[in-house]
């Protein structure tokens, strides 16, 4: 993985035809630790003076929460689990974020937060952390249609097959949730 990224060529999206450059890096679940170890080092690696990229990571899963507690409803989120249960909650948070809408603020939050430099890589991670409240494949299909200046990486805890998610090498994606434009990042 580490060798794509350091390749101009993956970089500026030479040789995908003219396909937004999405990629999936899958692993095994049991490894995450060991995956999370890795993007923390190589956040704190100056990646464009030793490689010639620059990191712009999001863990999904504290970007959801820091919006929640920016829209003041974090709180009010655990009252609600106890009354309501935790299928209720997961509607909630979809409903205050914009899951399903064109201003989803998960991807807007991203879109706004990555530097528009040449040689920037965006890596989305905490995928298995928020499931099933925010899903992999809206992400993907979602900030496709906005964000096409660089390279995303979303870091996958499970089996991607090139059109379909398997998270945790166990739970099946969603009936509708089989197309992807994403490429897998490495061969299996």
């Amino acid at each position: 993985m580490e060798q794509r990224l350091r390749d101009a060529d993956f970089r500026h999206s030479r040789g995908l035809s003219g396909e937004v450059s999405y990629y999936v890096f899958d692993y095994d679940p049991k490894d995450e630790l060991k995956v999370r170890e890795r993007v923390r080092e190589l956040m704190e690696t100056d990646t464009e003076y030793k490689f010639g990229y620059q990191l712009a990571v999001y863990d999904l899963y504290e970007v959801m929460l820091e919006l929640l507690a920016d829209e003041d409803v974090l709180d009010d989120l655990k009252d609600l689990e106890e009354e309501e249960g935790t299928d209720y909650v997961f509607t909630t948070i979809g409903d205050v974020l914009r899951f399903e809408e064109d201003d989803n603020q998960i991807i807007q939050y991203i879109v706004d937060h990555t530097p528009q430099e040449p040689d920037t890589v965006v890596f989305l991670t905490g995928v298995g952390k928020c499931y099933p409240v925010l899903r992999s494949h809206k992400i993907l299909n979602n900030l496709h249609q906005v964000m096409d200046f660089c390279p995303v990486v979303l870091f996958f805890p499970g089996r991607y097959t090139g059109s379909a998610l398997n998270i945790f090498g166990e739970v099946k994606g969603d009936a509708n949730s089989n197309y992807y434009r994403a490429f897998p990042l490495v061969e299996h």
